[in-house]
């Protein structure tokens, strides 16, 4: 994708999931409703797809990613949960709930989603279209807010084009979604 090129904007319906999906596999970007906000997706395990998040947002590299997970046996795939994290994630997800758990040493994820961290911050969204998204790429995704760095969190469509048109290969249209909000993020010490 080159900054000349408009981005695509589809509707999140199952064509529309099975494109972002196809996008994604090839290790593009994807736009997608989460319960916040709109999130920009690209494959966890791949460093290139990782990477192009980071350009696109103009994001720092020290910054780590939120990984969103279809289930809690791909979370455990990827991280060491304890009693308790496993307590918590039985209770919160899906939802907007994010835990940074030690991440495993043989977790199929890119470097740079945890910037250097021996933990890794994992999330099931309980959003349907960001849910029905993971489960029809099989693999889990690295997705931080769709914006650039500093500005205000996407909850349309519309709002990431403001900032990342040119810079994404697509936005998934599932109408006005959350607040803008952050998840919230716990760690257990």
């Amino acid at each position: 994708m080159s900054d000349k090129d408009a981005t695509e904007t589809i509707l999140a319906d199952a064509a529309g999931i099975a494109r972002a999906a196809e996008i994604l596999r090839a290790g593009g970007l994807v736009a997608v409703p989460t319960e916040p906000g709109y999130g920009l997706a690209a494959r966890a395990d791949s460093e290139e797809a990782v990477a192009k998040i980071y350009a696109a947002k103009g994001r720092p590299s020290f910054n780590p990613l939120i990984v969103h997970v279809g289930s809690i046996e791909q979370a455990k795939a990827l991280a060491e949960f304890s009693d308790t994290e496993e307590a918590v994630v039985d209770i919160a997800w899906p939802g907007a709930l994010t835990l940074v758990i030690k991440r495993r040493t043989d977790a199929v994820l890119a470097n740079a989603v945890s910037a250097g961290l021996d933990t890794v911050a994992l999330r099931q969204p309980g959003h349907p279209v960001m849910h029905a998204l993971i489960k029809e790429c099989g693999f889990p995704l690295a997705a931080p807010s769709a914006n650039r760095s500093n500005a205000i969190s996407p909850t349309t469509a519309a709002h990431v084009i403001e900032t990342l048109d040119g810079r994404i290969d697509l936005v998934l249209d599932a109408g006005p979604s959350g607040k803008g909000l952050e998840s919230s993020i716990l760690a257990i010490r």
